[in-house]
C-alpha cells in the first residue's frame, strides 16, 4: 500500500483537477483499510517534499480517529514515535504543525487511558530546549491539546502557566512568544476554575509587549488574538483585571486611533471597549479612563469609511456602538464630554463632525435620558439646526437623533412639540430618501406618546402621510405606515376622517405576495389594527372580515416577520372585539400554535481552519463516516424572525385567553403547555410574554374550572405550575424586566384571589423577595472587579418598583398579620432611601412604606421613628412624584401610628403647608397633601388647629431662650380650615376623594363650628363635586347628607348661596341630597 499511496499523495498535489479527484476516490478507498495509518506515518517521515508530508500528516489527522482502535499495541507505538520524531526533527514549520494536529487526537484517547504517560513530560521538556523549533512546537501542542485533554492539565496547571509566562517574554525568538500567546489564548478559554483565571492577571503586560511588537511588524492577525484573550477576561466575572484595565484601554486606544491598520484589528479593540463598558463599567469609572475614552470614541464618528467595506466593522458604527454602551451603564460620566463634543462640533466647517455631533447625541439618547431631559432646550437647538443643514449626511443624522429622543426622552420631550413637529414636517419633504425615511422614523417615535397636541396638526401630517404611501419607494412606505399607526394612536377617535382612506390603501398592500412586498404587507396588518384600535368597535366591526381573512392567508407565504405582524394584528382585534373575537379562534388559535412550535433555527458558525492554508482541497478528502473530528463551535446566531414570530404568537395566545374568557376553554390545555414550556425559553422576550400569558390562564381556569368537579383540583395544578415558575424566575432568571413582570404578575394573583391562594407559597415568595431587595438575584448580579458603587446603584428601576410593590400587596392580603413578614423586608428595603440614592429610589422606598401603613394598619407605629423624618424630607424634593408619595405616606403614618406620629404633627404640617401654596405646581401633590391633612384630622382632631393660628409652643421658648429680642411675624404660619378648603375640590388624584370628602363630611355633620364658619365654601365644593362624572357614587352619598345637613342647620340662610350657583351645580347638589 505504501507505494501506490505515495504516488496517490504526488497526483493528489498535482494541478489537474481530473487527476486530483481520481487520486481523491482512489485514497478514499485506501482510507478505509486500517494499514492506511502506518502507510501514512511512512510517508510523513520519509517523503522528499514537504506538501506531500504535510498531506499524509493531515490524512492522518482525518483518519486516526477511525482506525485507532484496531491498530496493535506495537503499531500504536511506532505512530506516536513517528511523530515525535515529526516534531522534533521536521525542518518545515507547516508539517510541524500538521504533525502536533495529529498528535492532538491521539492524545484524546491514549493520555485518559494511560498509554502514553511520557507525552506531557516530553512536552515540557521540549518547551525549554534551546531550539526555537521544539519551543514553538511545544506551545503550539499545548493549545491543541487544551481541545483534547484538558483536564489531564489539571495536576500541571501551575507549571504551565509559569512556562507560558516565561515563553512570552522569551527574548530571542518572536515565533516563541507568538506561540505562546496562542497557548494562553486557548487555556484560558478552557480554565474555568476562578482561582486558576486570576492568576493570568499577571500575564497582561507580557500580552501586550507582544501584541505590541506584533502590530509593529504588520502580524495584525496574532494581534487580535490578544483582543481575544482581553475578552474572556472581560466577561469572566472573576477579578482579574485591577489597575491593567488601565493598560488594555490605552493598547486598544492606539489601536483603534491608527487608520493605517485592517479594519478587523481596529473593530477588535474597539470592541475591547465596549465589552469593558458593558462588564467592567464601574473599573472605567475607578480609574477615570471614560473621559479619554469618549476623546478618541466621538471623533471616530466622524471617519470618513469606504462604504464598499463591511458595514458592522466601520469604525464610525463600532465607535457608536461603544458611546451607547457607556451610556448605557456610566451615564453622569458619559454625559457631560459628549454634550461638550456635540456643542463644538455642531459648529465645525467639516460637515463629518457636524454629522458625528448629531449621531453622538442620538446614540446615548438611551442611556442618559434623565440628564438629557434636563438640558432638552439646548440639545433640540443643536439638533434642530443639523436639521436644516446643507448637508444630506448631516441632516440624515438629526433625523435618525430626533427619532432616538422621540423613543427615549419621553414625555418630556412631547412638550417641544411647536418646535420639533414643524421641522419634521419639513424634513419630510427633503430631497434625499434617506432623511425622509428617518423622518418618518423620528415622526413615528413623537407622535407615539402625543395625546390631543397632535390635533391642530393632524391635516397636515395626514396629508402628507397619505401622499407619501401612494407615491413613494417600497422603504418609504413601510417607514410611512408606521408613521401612521402613531398618529392614529395619538389622535384616537379624531382619526376617524382619516380611517376610510388608509384602510382603503392597506386593502391593497394586504394582499400582495410577491417576496419583495412582503414586508409592506406586513406593516400594512399592523397598521390596520392600530387604526382599529383608535376608530373603536362600533365602525369596525362590519369591515373586520376581509381584513382578518387577508391576515390569515398571508401565512401561506412564508414569511416569519408577515406572521409576527398578524399575530400583533389578531392581537390588537382579540383586545377590540373582546367576547366578539370568538367566532375567529378556530381559525387563528392553530396559526399561533404553529408559529410557537416553530425549530428554533439555530445556526452555528464551525471553526474548520486548524488546516493549513498551503495546502488546498483537502476538504474533499474527509468526506467519508470515518471522519468524526470534533470541530470547535465558534459562534451560534439565531435566526431572530423566527424569535420575533414566537415571541408575537406567545403574547397573542395570552391576550386571546383575556379576551375571550371561557370561550377559550377549548385550547386552554395546549396553550398552559406552550407558556409552561416558554417560560424557560433561552431568549427574554419570549419569556416575558410567557410570564404574562401564565396569569392570564390562571384567571381563565378559575372561571372554566369553577362549576366542575375536578375544578379546585385543576385551577390548584395551574396555580402550582404557575407559582413554582414565577418564584424561581425571580431568582434565576437573568432578564430583570422578565423577573419584574414576574412580580407584577404575583401581586396581581393576590389582589384578585387574595392570600389563601398563594399561601402554601408564600415562604418561598418571601424569600425571593428578600434576595431582589437585597440584589442577589441572577439578574442583579454586577460582573466587576470592583465592589459595588453605593454612589451610582447599578439596579434597574422598573425591576425595584415591581419588586417593592409586592410588598403592599402582601400587606393587602394579610393586613395586620404582615407586620413579623415586614420586619424582615423592612432592612433591604431602607438601604435604597439614604440621603446618597437617586430620588426614584427615595420615592419608591416612600410609596412602599404609604401602602404598607394603608394595609396593615396599626403595626406600622413601630416603624414611625425610623421612617418619619426621612418621609417629611421628601415633602421637598424637588419632583413632584416624590412630593406626591411623600404627602400620602405623611396621611397614612399620622393615621395607622397612634400615638407614635403624634409628636411628628407639628413638623408634618410645617412640611405640608408648602405643598397648598402657589408655587407648588402639581396638582396631584395639592390632593396628596389635603389627603394627608384629612387622615390628620379624622384620626387625631384634637392634635389639629383648624381655625387658629399654630406654632408649636416649644418652638416660641427655643426661639425666646436664645434669642430674646427677636420680634415674631405676627402672620399666621397655619390656618388649617381655610388652607385645607381653598384647594378643593380635588383636582386630579381622586383616590384621595374618600379621605378628603370624608373629612369635610364628618366636621359637617358632628356640627363642628370651624367647618361651620365656611358654608358659602363648602356649598360651592359640594356642588363641583356632586357634578364631577369622575367621583364615585359613594363620594356624592356622603356629599349629599352633608349638604342636607347643612340644610337642615340653616335652612332658608342657603337659598343666596344656592342662586349663585349654575343651574347644572345647583342640579347636581339637588339629586345627591337624600330625599325626605
Amino acid at each position: 500500500m505504501a507505494q501506490s499511496l505515495e504516488l496517490l499523495l504526488i497526483q493528489f498535489l498535482m494541478p489537474d483537477n481530473d487527476a486530483r479527484r481520481q487520486a481523491e476516490d482512489q485514497i478514499k478507498r485506501l482510507a478505509k483499510d486500517p494499514q492506511v495509518v502506518p502507510a501514512l506515518v511512512h510517508h510523513l517521515r520519509t517523503a522528499k517534499t514537504p506538501n506531500v508530508r504535510q498531506l499524509a500528516a493531515v490524512l492522518l489527522r482525518k483518519k486516526i480517529t477511525g482506525h485507532w482502535g484496531k491498530l496493535s499495541p506495537q503499531l500504536r507505538q511506532l505512530v506516536k514515535q513517528s511523530l515525535i520524531e515529526s516534531i522534533t526533527m521536521e525542518h518545515s514549520p507547516p508539517v510541524r504543525r500538521a504533525s502536533a494536529n495529529v498528535v492532538s487526537i491521539i492524545a484524546k484517547y491514549a493520555v485518559p487511558a494511560g498509554e502514553w504517560p511520557d507525552l506531557l513530560p516530553f512536552l515540557f521538556q521540549c518547551s525549554q530546549s534551546p531550539q526555537e523549533d521544539h519551543r514553538e512546537v511545544a506551545l503550539i501542542l499545548f493549545s491543541s491539546l487544551t481541545e483534547t485533554i484538558g483536564n489531564s492539565f489539571q495536576p500541571y496547571f501551575t507549571d504551565l502557566q509559569s512556562l507560558l509566562l516565561k515563553c512570552l517574554q522569551d527574548e530571542t525568538s518572536n515565533r516563541v512568544r507568538v506561540a505562546a500567546l496562542k497557548a494562553v489564548g486557548s487555556f484560558l478559554e478552557f480554565t474555568h476554575d476562578e482561582v486558576e483565571v486570576i492568576k493570568f492577571r499577571e500575564f497582561i503586560p507580557s500580552i501586550l509587549n507582544v501584541s505590541r511588537q506584533c502590530i509593529a511588524s504588520g502580524d495584525e492577525d496574532v494581534a487580535v488574538i490578544a483582543f481575544e484573550i482581553f475578552d474572556e477576561l472581560i466577561e469572566s466575572p472573576a477579578p482579574l483585571l485591577g489597575e491593567s484595565v488601565k493598560a488594555i484601554v490605552q493598547f486598544s486606544l492606539e489601536v483603534c486611533s491608527s487608520p493605517n491598520l485592517e479594519a478587523n484589528t481596529r473593530h477588535q479593540a474597539i470592541q475591547i471597549i465596549s465589552w469593558l463598558a458593558k462588564y467592567k463599567s464601574i473599573s472605567l469609572k475607578k480609574y477615570k479612563l471614560v473621559a479619554p475614552i469618549l476623546q478618541i470614541m466621538c471623533p471616530l464618528l466622524a471617519e470618513s469609511t469606504n462604504r464598499d467595506e463591511d458595514d458592522d466593522l466601520a469604525p464610525d458604527r463600532a465607535a457608536a456602538e461603544v458611546i451607547d454602551t457607556m451610556a448605557l451603564n456610566l451615564s453622569k460620566q458619559v454625559f457631560p464630554p459628549v454634550f461638550e463634543f456635540a456643542s463644538l462640533s455642531s459648529q465645525s466647517a467639516n460637515p463629518k463632525f457636524r454629522e458625528a455631533a448629531v449621531t453622538s447625541l442620538g446614540v446615548i439618547s438611551e442611556g442618559c435620558l434623565e440628564l438629557m431631559k434636563n438640558k432638552l432646550e439646548p440639545i433640540l437647538h443643536i439638533v434642530l439646526a443639523a436639521l436644516r443643514d446643507p448637508e444630506q449626511m448631516v441632516r440624515g443624522a438629526a433625523s435618525f437623533a430626533l427619532g432616538q429622543f422621540a423613543e427615549h426622552l419621553q414625555p418630556e420631550i412631547v412638550s417641544h412639540y411647536e418646535s420639533v413637529l414643524p421641522s419634521i414636517l419639513n424634513a419630510l419633504e427633503d430631497a434625499s430618501d434617506e432623511v425622509k425615511e428617518k423622518s418618518y422614523y423620528a415622526l413615528a417615535a413623537f407622535c407615539e406618546n402625543m395625546g390631543e397636541e397632535i390635533l391642530p396638526f393632524l391635516d397636515p401630517l395626514m396629508g402628507k402621510l397619505v401622499g407619501a404611501l401612494q407615491s413613494s419607494t417600497r422603504n418609504l412606505q413601510e417607514t410611512c405606515m408606521s408613521a401612521i399607526g402613531s398618529v392614529a394612536s395619538a389622535a384616537e377617535q379624531a382619526f376617524i376622517p382619516y380611517a376610510e382612506k388608509v384602510l382603503e390603501l392597506m386593502q391593497i398592500f394586504m394582499v400582495l405576495t410577491n417576496d419583495e412586498d412582503l414586508r409592506s404587507r406586513a406593516r400594512a396588518t399592523e397598521l390596520v389594527g392600530i387604526v382599529a384600535m383608535s376608530v373603536g368597535r362600533a365602525r369596525m366591526e362590519p369591515i373586520l372580515p376581509p381584513f382578518i381573512e387577508a391576515a390569515i392567508s398571508g401565512f401561506g407565504l412564508e414569511f416569519s416577520e408577515l406572521r409576527e405582524y398578524t399575530h400583533g394584528f389578531f392581537s390588537n382585534v382579540a383586545e377590540l372585539l373582546d367576547d366578539g373575537f370568538t367566532q375567529y379562534l378556530p381559525h387563528v388559535v392553530p396559526l399561533a400554535f404553529s408559529s410557537c412550535n416553530l425549530d428554533d433555527g439555530s445556526a452555528v458558525d464551525i471553526d474548520d481552519s486548524e488546516e493549513d492554508e498551503n495546502v488546498n482541497a483537502f476538504g474533499g478528502v474527509s468526506s467519508d463516516d470515518e471522519a468524526h473530528d470534533e470541530p470547535r463551535v465558534r459562534n451560534i446566531s439565531v435566526r431572530t424572525g423566527v424569535l420575533d414570530e414566537k415571541a408575537a404568537a406567545t403574547q397573542a395566545l395570552g391576550l386571546f385567553t383575556l379576551h375571550t374568557k371561557s370561550s377559550y376553554a377549548p385550547y386552554l390545555e395546549e396553550t398552559f403547555k406552550i407558556m409552561v414550556r416558554h417560560s424557560t425559553y433561552f431568549h427574554e422576550d419570549v419569556r416575558l410574554q410567557a410570564i404574562i400569558a401564565l396569569k392570564y390562564i390562571l384567571m381563565v381556569s378559575h372561571a372554566v374550572f369553577q362549576g366542575h368537579n375536578e375544578g379546585i383540583a385543576k385551577t390548584k395544578e395551574v396555580l402550582d405550575t404557575m407559582m413554582n415558575i414565577y418564584i424561581k424566575t425571580m431568582i434565576e432568571d437573568d432578564d430583570k424586566e422578565v423577573v419584574a413582570q414576574a412580580c407584577m404578575s404575583i401581586a396581581d394573583i393576590m389582589n384578585d384571589f387574595g392570600f389563601m391562594a398563594v399561601e402554601p407559597y408564600f415562604p418561598q415568595l418571601v424569600e425571593a423577595t428578600s434576595v431582589l431587595l437585597k440584589g442577589e438575584s441572577t439578574c442583579q448580579q454586577i460582573e466587576s472587579d470592583s465592589e459595588i458603587d453605593d454612589d451610582d446603584p447599578e439596579h434597574d428601576e422598573v425591576l425595584m418598583d415591581a419588586v417593592s410593590d409586592l410588598l403592599p400587596a402582601y400587606a393587602k392580603a394579610m393586613g395586620a398579620q404582615f407586620a413579623p413578614i415586614f420586619s424582615q423586608l423592612f432592612a433591604p428595603l431602607m438601604k435604597f432611601a439614604k440621603a446618597s440614592s437617586p430620588p426614584q429610589d427615595r420615592t419608591m422606598v416612600v410609596a412602599t412604606l404609604a401602602e404598607v401603613a394603608q394595609h396593615m394598619g396599626a403595626p406600622i407605629a413601630g416603624y414611625v421613628d425610623a421612617v418619619m423624618n426621612i418621609v417629611l424630607k421628601e415633602l421637598g424634593s424637588s419632583d413632584s412624584t416624590n412630593r406626591r408619595n411623600a404627602a400620602f405616606c405623611v396621611g397614612e403614618l399620622c393615621k395607622n401610628g397612634g400615638n407614635s406620629a403624634l409628636r411628628y404633627y407639628d413638623d408634618a404640617l410645617r412640611g405640608l403647608y408648602p405643598l397648598f401654596g402657589e408655587s407648588e405646581p402639581d396638582n396631584a401633590v395639592r390632593d396628596n397633601a389635603a389627603g394627608a391633612v384629612a387622615r390628620m384630622i379624622m384620626f387625631h382632631p384634637e392634635a389639629i388647629p383648624l381655625n387658629q393660628v399654630h406654632l408649636p409652643i416649644l418652638y416660641f421658648e427655643v426661639v425666646l431662650i436664645f434669642c430674646p429680642n427677636f420680634i415674631f411675624n405676627t402672620q399666621p404660619l397655619y390656618q388649617v380650615l381655610p388652607v385645607f378648603l381653598k384647594v378643593l375640590p380635588l383636582k386630579e388624584d381622586k383616590e384621595e376623594s374618600i379621605a378628603v370628602y370624608s373629612c369635610i363630611c364628618n366636621l359637617v355633620l358632628s356640627s363642628n363650628p370651624q367647618i361651620l364658619s365656611n358654608v358659602p365654601q363648602l356649598v360651592d365644593i359640594f356642588a363641583q363635586v356632586a357634578s364631577s362624572p369622575e367621583e364615585t357614587p359613594e363620594v356624592k352619598t356622603q356629599i349629599g347628607r352633608a349638604f342636607s345637613h347643612l340644610m337642615s342647620v340653616y335652612g332658608h340662610q342657603m337659598q343666596p348661596l344656592l342662586g349663585n350657583l349654575s343651574p347644572s351645580h345647583a342640579n347636581a347638589l339637588a339629586a345627591i341630597a337624600p330625599k325626605s
